[in-house]
C-alpha cells in the first residue's frame, strides 16, 4: 500500500510550526542554585519558580533570577568594649537567601547586592557593637567563644526577619590598640615573673621548714635518749662492753688491781 505524499507532508509542517511555535514561545531557563521571581506587570507574585525551564507570557511576564547558594560576606568592624578599650574584629559571615522566601525578600528588598548593602553589613557592625559593649576587652579574650556564640545568636534572628538565613559567623581575627596589647604584654611578664618569686619563696619556706623539722627531730632524739640512760642502764653497758680483764692502776704505791665495784665506777666515768 503507498503513502499518500500529501499526507507525508502536512505531517512535516505540522511538527515544524509546532517546533516554530515552541522556538518562539518565550521561556525562562532557572539554573541549579537559583529561584525565579515570577512578576505581572512588575508586580511581584506569590509564585516562585524553581530549577527548571518555564513557560511565560511575554510582556505580561518577567522573571527576576535570585541566587539560594551560601554567599560569604567579609566585613571589618570597629567597637568598644565594656571598659572603653577599641576592638577592631573582622568578621567572615556565611549565608543564603531563604528559598521559599525569595519572592518576598526580592519585593522587599532587592537583589543579592541589595540585601548585603542594606541588611547584611549594618546588622554585622549593629550586632557587634551591642554585644562587644557587654564585656570588658580581657573578657573578650578569654570568653572568645562566648562572645561568638551571643553575636551568632543575635544575628541569626535579625536576619532571619529579613528572609536571609545564617550558616556560620566567623570572628577571624579580634585586636586591640596597640597600646592596650602593650599593656596586656606588660601585665602577663609581671604575672609570670610575680608566680615566678612566689614559688621560689615557697620553696625557700618549705626548705627552711624541713630543717627546722630535722633540727627538733634531731633534738627529740637527743632528749629521749639521754633521759633514757639511767645509772642501771650505764652499768648493764658496761658489764656488756667488759672484756673479762681487771684495769690496773700504777701508782707510786705497788699496782693494784680494781674490784668489781671500782669496775663499774670507772666504766661509768
Amino acid at each position: 500500500m503507498k503513502k499518500n505524499p500529501n499526507f507525508n507532508r502536512a505531517g512535516k509542517l505540522t511538527a515544524l510550526l509546532f517546533l516554530i511555535t515552541l522556538l518562539l514561545t518565550p521561556c525562562v531557563i532557572i539554573n541549579p542554585g537559583e529561584r525565579g521571581v515570577l512578576m505581572k506587570f512588575g508586580e511581584v507574585q506569590s509564585q516562585i519558580l524553581g530549577e527548571g525551564i518555564h513557560l511565560i507570557i511575554p510582556v505580561y511576564n518577567t522573571v527576576k533570577k535570585l541566587s539560594i547558594r551560601v554567599q560569604k560576606q567579609q566585613i571589618y568592624t570597629e567597637a568598644s568594649s565594656k571598659d572603653l578599650q577599641n576592638v577592631f574584629t573582622d568578621v567572615a559571615l556565611n549565608w543564603h537567601i531563604i528559598p521559599q522566601e525569595a519572592n518576598a525578600i526580592f519585593q522587599e528588598i532587592g537583589d543579592e547586592q541589595n540585601v548585603i548593602d542594606r541588611i547584611i553589613n549594618p546588622a554585622i557592625e549593629e550586632v557587634l557593637k551591642a554585644v562587644i559593649a557587654k564585656y570588658t576587652a580581657e573578657e573578650i579574650i578569654t570568653k572568645r567563644k562566648e562572645v561568638k556564640a551571643e553575636v551568632d545568636d543575635a544575628l541569626s534572628s535579625r536576619l532571619n526577619s529579613y528572609h536571609v538565613a545564617i550558616n556560620d559567623i566567623s570572628l577571624v581575627h579580634v585586636h586591640f590598640s596597640e597600646e592596650f596589647s602593650e599593656a596586656v604584654e606588660a601585665k602577663q611578664i609581671a604575672e609570670q615573673e610575680a608566680k615566678q618569686a612566689s614559688y621560689i619563696a615557697l620553696k625557700a619556706t618549705k626548705q627552711a621548714e624541713a630543717k627546722v623539722n630535722l633540727a627538733r627531730g634531731e633534738a627529740e632524739a637527743h632528749r629521749l635518749l639521754r633521759n633514757g640512760l639511767t645509772p642501771e642502764i650505764l652499768q648493764r653497758q658496761a658489764i656488756e662492753k667488759w672484756n673479762g680483764k681487771l684495769p690496773l692502776i700504777v701508782s707510786k704505791e705497788t699496782p693494784k688491781l680494781l674490784n668489781l665495784s671500782e669496775l663499774l665506777k670507772f666504766e661509768e666515768n
